[in-house]
Parts: C-alpha cells; structure tokens; sequence
C-alpha cells in the first residue's frame, strides 16, 4: 500500500503548475470547547490554516496546514506555556473517468477516481506526537446540486510515538471512510456555503499504553457567509460558524474518569474566517 499510495502522490503532484482551476485561502477558526484526551475539563485553541485545492486534466490536488496554538489547560512540554502543534495533510486523486475518456456515471455517482494521501504531525506536548499517516483507495465523486460532494473507501496506516512512555507505535493498516463537500447557495440575497467532511477510521490495534484502540469519528461542518460586499474586498472573505464533532479522540476509548483516563467526546462550536485567493 505504501509503494502504491506514494507513486500515485508522485503522479498527482506533477501538474500543480499547469492546474486548471484552483483555490487558495487563509483561514483562523477558534473555540473554547475543544477537548484533549487525560486533560479534564474544555481548552482553547487558535488555529491559523493554509490551504490549497486545484484540478488539473486528470485529477486534482489538495494541500492544508494548520497551525494550532493552546492555552494553558493543554501545556507544552515546558510545562509554561500552552502546546503547539502543526498538522499538515495532502490527498492527490486521478479521475478513472478522464484517463479513460469515458463516462463512468452511474446513479448518485458522476466519476471514479484513485485517492493517494498523507498526514504529519508534531506537537510540543508531553505526548510529543508524530504522526505519519498513508491512505489509499477509491473515492466517489458523487452528484451534487452545486460544488462537489466526495465519498472515499480507503485503506490507511499510521505509525506515531508515545513520549509519555518513550515508545514507537506502529498501528495495524485499517479501513477509512471519508466524505468532503463544498456546496454553495445563495440565502437571503447573500453567497455562502455549506462545508466540511467527516471521518471514520476502524480499530487499529493497541496504541502506546497497549490498549485497544476504537473506531474514531470526526467531523468539521461550516456553514459560511460571503461577506466581501461589506468590505469591499476584491478577494472572497468568508465569516461563519461550525462544530468539530470527535468521538474515541485519536482511537482512544471515551471515559468520563478523571485524568489522566479520561476522554470525552469532543462537540466544539466554532468561529471561523476565510480569505480565499
């Protein structure tokens, strides 16, 4: 899968030059609920993202860094300050339907494409996290009203470390469901767009204190408002709300234990602004 997910990665990165469409933003999305598994309580995050989408003659691109920043209720190693943390992720897909100049339509589904992706991470924290993960797999494009609405059916792998014990981790290959949309609508006059994706990865294996993982669920859903007219702006700039919804954080059991056994599900309502170039 490895072998396979990375020379597809190769092949789909080839034309971010030549692209025929794409859509860059800068974005800051904040809350006060987010949780932290063996921490009690909600905690801050500021979160400052980067993000890239593009689609070239026989697939597309899409590239998101996020920068997210804590307050002191999630410490950094130091203990002094609130953990830091960036988290990067890329997903390249050829479309079956444009290599083949056919079309593979079939009820909901408009095309077929090949998915090929990774996400990285480093944290500041005591758990000191390094997430390397590879997913690979179909994904359908489905019919949508507007936008794009896309289901993947992905095999994926992780390999991460626990710092509190000192110990490499390297998961068992596991089964991912994810879905992304983007839909836009005009209400009231006004531009917005309802977005997000969502999450679902099987067990896979014991993690770092050697207990077994369960299937994690993730999901950020926005809806956001086209607020250029008020500003003025020649660039699109977009203001809305949303929730991160996270149930087994990372794979690990909810418990409502007091720390370091807790974990609790995460429902954060969020605020978010985007500038997209």
């Amino acid at each position: 899968m490895t072998k396979l997910a990375l020379t597809l990665l190769v092949l789909a990165a080839l034309p971010l030059s030549a692209s025929d469409w794409s859509d860059t933003l800068i974005g800051y999305r904040t809350s006060s609920q987010f949780r932290e598994p063996g921490i009690d309580g909600t905690l801050n995050k500021d979160i400052l993202q980067l993000s890239h989408a593009s689609g070239w003659a026989y697939g597309s691109n899409f590239f998101n860094v996020d920068m997210l920043m804590s307050d002191k209720n999630d410490p950094a190693a130091n203990g002094k300050t609130g953990a830091n943390e960036v988290y990067v992720a890329y997903r390249g897909a050829l479309s079956f339907g444009k290599l083949s100049g056919k079309d593979l339509s079939f009820g909901p589904v408009r095309d077929i494409s090949v998915t090929a992706g990774f996400d990285f991470n480093s944290k500041d924290n005591a758990f000191a996290s390094k997430k390397r993960f590879l997913v690979f797999g179909p994904t359908f494009n489905l019919k949508a009203p507007s936008g794009f609405l896309d289901l993947g059916l992905w095999a994926c792998h992780e390999q991460n470390q626990n710092g509190i014990v000192g110990k490499a981790v390297d998961y068992k290959t596991t089964y991912y469901i994810s879905a992304a949309w983007g839909m836009p609508f005009e209400l009231g006059g006004v531009g917005a767009e309802f977005k997000g994706f969502a999450n679902y990865e099987g067990a896979k294996g014991k993690d770092g204190f050697g207990v077994d993982t369960k299937p994690e669920t993730l999901a950020n859903l926005f809806l956001m408002f086209d607020v250029s007219p008020v500003f003025g702006a020649k660039k699109k700039v977009y203001i809305g709300g949303g929730l991160e919804y996270w149930n087994n954080k990372f794979g690990v059991p909810n418990s409502d234990a007091p720390a370091p056994g807790t974990n609790k599900r995460v429902t954060a309502p969020m605020l978010q602004v985007q500038v997209h170039f």
